[in-house]
């Protein structure tokens, strides 16, 4: 019980918005009572935060499933971006946005989570893309990981709508793998971009 009401509320939360959603309104959507919910969670935040790590766990295999599919540098990165665009396509506003506003230390253990997993993931996406010759072998590496998770999660937090933060991540993806690809990786990007341009 206690999964499928963190699985319920996530939706509910991610759908209609943190703050909108109540306790008895999952109670309702799950035909449960309100003090089936409170056994499992003392209060809303708690559920919350729960569900806020189901997330991640779910985004983080989603990330590990691609990358164990062998796609090269940038092919990868532009898997990655379809896949949270299909995850978070029924969501209007950002939840990193909402998070940030309505349950800010929940957002702020959230984000450095998310900011080692990004750390590594980034990092091993650019030595991948260097080996490959798709980005250039003198790039500092630690500092291109920075600049792009700083412009990720500043897209992201400060973006209301879904749709807008989604639109600005493509571009910053681009931007990003502009200042990294050698010849050979800006056709590949062009491969990618002519994709999504149709």
């Amino acid at each position: 019980m206690e999964d499928k009401i963190i699985k319920t509320a996530t939706e509910m939360f991610l759908k209609l918005g943190f703050k909108s959603v109540t306790m008895d309104d999952i109670a309702a959507e799950l035909c449960i009572s309100k003090k089936t919910i409170y056994k499992y969670f003392q209060n809303k935040e708690v559920l919350v935060e729960a569900g806020t790590i189901a997330v991640q766990h779910n985004i983080q295999q989603m990330m590990n499933t691609i990358v164990a599919q062998n796609y090269n540098a940038i092919a990868e990165n532009f898997e990655m971006r379809n896949s949270f665009k299909e995850f978070f396509q029924s969501v209007d506003h950002s939840p990193a946005y909402q998070l940030k506003k309505q349950y800010p230390e929940i957002y702020h253990r959230m984000m450095a989570v998310q900011l080692n997993e990004c750390n590594f993931m980034f990092k091993k996406n650019i030595e991948k893309g260097i080996q490959e010759g798709l980005y250039r072998p003198d790039i500092d590496v630690d500092a291109a990981v920075r600049f792009y998770y700083t412009l990720i999660f500043s897209i992201n937090e400060t973006t209301l709508l879904e749709k807008e933060a989604k639109a600005l991540e493509a571009k910053a993806l681009e931007y990003h793998t502009r200042a990294l690809a050698t010849p050979k990786g800006l056709e590949e990007l062009e491969k990618h971009l002519n994709i999504l341009n149709y």
